[in-house]
């Protein structure tokens, strides 16, 4: 089964082959096939050191992350085979298996495990996963899955009244075993391209944000980068810029608080030069990507490149060839963080560095090489599961660094509305530096539309304090707001901070009240 519009990954016997599924019959798709092959030689040497399917299940099962599915009709299947294999090439070593195959002392070794599951029917399990809880009852029993760090994928189709139930029933029963959820789960409707694209997500972020390349060709939509503000001068962290985007064309496109800007990032130009001298190209010349017609440099520029070891096999190939040859690169998102009325979506980006201290794709891209009033590619993803309440509930924000950019977008909606029994709890380095939005928080205050914030400065002198202890130094008002009716949302980094604030909110709460609140949709996480 292959998505629609999808880009097709075939992997047999460790070889890659990536082509457009409508180009199989063509010249082109010929070219693309053969050049896939030749990239694969490259890849093959890559998933032997990261660990096959075999070589990674003769390591510690706790060193390997495994990749579990339970599918009916296969596409769990082919899922599972994608992220396994994405995970292999960034450098992770991954096992797949199937439930069936499942058993307790595995899991029960398991330090970290993606489950891939469908839901049949009226909410059933597939077949093959049937006897899963029984199977398992005993890894469960002592807290005995406490070590273990899960994230899922549920599949199914909402026209059934009890979507992806086999999904979330499979997630209530790891946390009532004490398995820590790495991010909430990801529903996918009908194979819902935006939901595995989030999916795509997490896995880069697992991956220490390795470049996974899209499962779905890009169509993004054109805007324009108006304005870019460094808000952290002096900063001891890596510079956070907020940026500034329209759209290129007269419609402007809604978006809701929560939803997530995927941004398709370019390479800078001299890297796209370098690249051209390794591969011996001219850059003028032309060939036809993405459905237009444009110079090779430029379509180089939105391409995957390969390990310096695949230019011989790469060299082989004409202008044409090499640029259907390659992936296009994979989308990063950004928690957007404003509404429509603010004329424009507002982002804020933080560079990120790679080991050798060039900087990261996206955020290089964003924040120095894009120019202004240049274009930026971008897509919208709604985020239903980070939407703020409807009613005047009370809420409980939480997060730190960069996580500012969703809470923003929410207390914006909040205050629209004259919702204004907010909490803020914010964690970073330095109140001269890191006060992100400082301005519009204490304006705020000031109208009653923030009710409390606590600010943590963890570079501050004293003890280093992170956000959540704050948390657990506000237990008694936490109980109390959340007794109250509050929902608590989360933004921010999943290293640390949210898997920090999980823990301190058990602390607070208790587990079974933590996990009713999730149930009934009142704890929410936007974690990256």
């Amino acid at each position: 089964m292959v998505l629609a519009g999808a880009w097709l990954l075939a992997a047999a016997g460790g070889a890659l082959a990536w082509a457009a599924p409508d180009k199989w019959a063509s010249a082109a798709g010929v070219a693309a096939a053969y050049a896939g092959f030749c990239a694969a030689i490259v890849l093959r040497h890559r998933w032997r050191r990261a660990g096959t399917g075999s070589e990674a299940g003769a390591q510690a099962d706790e060193d390997v992350t495994l990749v579990a599915y339970a599918s009916q009709t296969g596409f769990g299947e082919q899922l599972a085979t994608q992220t396994a294999t994405a995970l292999r090439q960034a450098g992770l070593p991954a096992r797949m298996l199937s439930f069936a195959d499942l058993d307790a002392a595995l899991l029960t070794r398991c330090r970290q495990a993606l489950f891939i599951v469908s839901t049949t029917g009226e909410g059933d399990a597939p077949d093959s996963a049937a006897g899963f809880t029984r199977k398992l009852s005993r890894a469960a029993q002592s807290g005995s899955l406490r070590s273990l760090r899960y994230g899922l994928l549920a599949l199914g189709d909402s026209s059934y009244a009890r979507f992806c139930a086999y999904g979330r029933g499979l997630s209530e029963w790891l946390q009532r075993h004490h398995a820590q959820p790495l991010f909430d789960p990801v529903e996918v409707d009908n194979g819902d391209p935006g939901a595995l694209r989030h999916w795509q997500n997490h896995l880069s972020a697992l991956a220490g944000g390795a470049e996974i390349a899209d499962w779905d060709a890009p169509r993004y939509g054109r805007w324009r980068l108006r304005q870019r503000v460094l808000l952290n001068a002096g900063s001891a962290g890596a510079p956070a810029f907020h940026l500034t985007l329209v759209p290129a064309g007269d419609e402007a496109p809604a978006w809701q608080a929560g939803d997530i800007a995927e941004v398709g990032a370019r390479h800078a130009d001299d890297e796209v030069r370098d690249w051209l001298s390794e591969l011996g190209h001219d850059g003028a010349a032309t060939v036809r990507c993405d459905g237009m017609d444009m110079t090779l440099a430029e379509a180089l520029s939105t391409r995957l490149r390969l390990p310096r070891s695949a230019t011989a096999a790469l060299r082989e190939l004409d202008a044409q060839g090499l640029i259907d040859a390659l992936p296009p690169l994979p989308h990063r998102e950004y928690s957007i963080a404003s509404l429509p009325a603010d004329g424009g979506i507002e982002l804020l980006v933080r560079q990120a560095r790679r080991p050798d201290g060039s900087l990261g794709l996206a955020s290089g891209w964003l924040t120095a090489h894009a120019p202004l009033d240049g274009d930026i590619a971008l897509r919208i993803r709604g985020n239903r599961a980070f939407r703020p309440p409807d009613d005047d509930r009370p809420l409980i924000l939480i997060g730190n660094g960069t996580g500012m950019a969703g809470l923003r977008a929410l207390l914006k909606a909040r205050a629209a509305r004259g919702h204004g029994r907010n909490w803020l709890l914010f964690g970073e380095r330095s109140a001269a530096h890191d006060a992100f939005f400082a301005g519009e928080l204490g304006a705020w205050r000031q109208r009653g539309l923030l009710a409390r914030a606590d600010l943590v400065w963890s570079r501050d002198g004293g003890r280093l304090r992170y956000v959540q202890d704050a948390v657990r130094a506000a237990a008694d008002e936490l109980r109390t707001w959340v007794g109250e009716g509050a929902s608590i949302y989360v933004c921010g980094s999943l290293q640390g901070m949210a898997t920090g604030v999980h823990a301190a909110l058990v602390e607070v709460l208790g587990e079974e009240a933590v996990l009713a609140l999730t149930e009934e949709g009142r704890y929410r996480r936007d974690v990256y």
